[in-house]
């Protein structure tokens, strides 16, 4: 059975904002690690709107950009919208009922399934369906974009805190 992992990194006022916090190259080669071995990613519209930059490959990327984008492709990708009436290579519009979807992947596949979007964290979250947060917590203070937790906090309890590249510490935390 696998778990659904929402893990994003976010400004220390508790924002996210892609455009604006870019990875240093260590935390960078983090997240290609996790990309490369998770069994796929749910996005909400905003979200994979952005990430749909890695289908493209750019004549500037070093062997690090054109890895992670590899993997990004290669990756099995559920996109929940209800305004996309089209999705680009590797996914699959999601546009009713969420619950049964999740559950179905969740017993489906093995490993880890990742979450993209906080607005849709939210959702997942309110539904119980999350097994697992990773708050990457970056030396910054923007004071707009999307709350990592778009509802209300749910009851969690902090099992792991480690240190990942230059400027960042991720805290694991599972459902209380």
């Amino acid at each position: 059975m696998a778990r659904l992992i929402f893990g994003l990194s976010q400004s220390l006022d508790g924002y996210v904002d892609h455009l604006e916090m870019r990875p240093d190259p260590g935390l960078f080669q983090h997240f290609y690690a996790w990309v490369r071995d998770l069994s796929g990613t749910v996005y909400g519209r905003r979200t994979y709107e952005i990430m749909r930059y890695w289908d493209e490959q750019q004549a500037d990327w070093g062997a690090a950009e054109r890895d992670f984008a590899a993997a990004w492709r290669r990756q099995p990708k559920w996109v929940v919208s209800r305004s996309l009436t089209s999705v680009g290579p590797n996914a699959t519009l999601v546009q009713d009922d969420l619950e049964a979807m999740i559950r179905g992947l969740k017993a489906e596949l093995g490993g880890e399934i990742a979450v993209a979007g906080p607005e849709l964290a939210g959702s997942l979250t309110d539904l119980g369906l999350i097994d697992e947060y990773r708050l990457y917590f970056r030396p910054l203070v923007l004071g707009h974009g999307a709350p990592f937790f778009a509802g209300p906090r749910p009851p969690l309890r902090l099992v792991a805190s480690d240190p990942i590249g230059l400027d960042t510490i991720r805290l694991t935390y599972v459902p209380a």
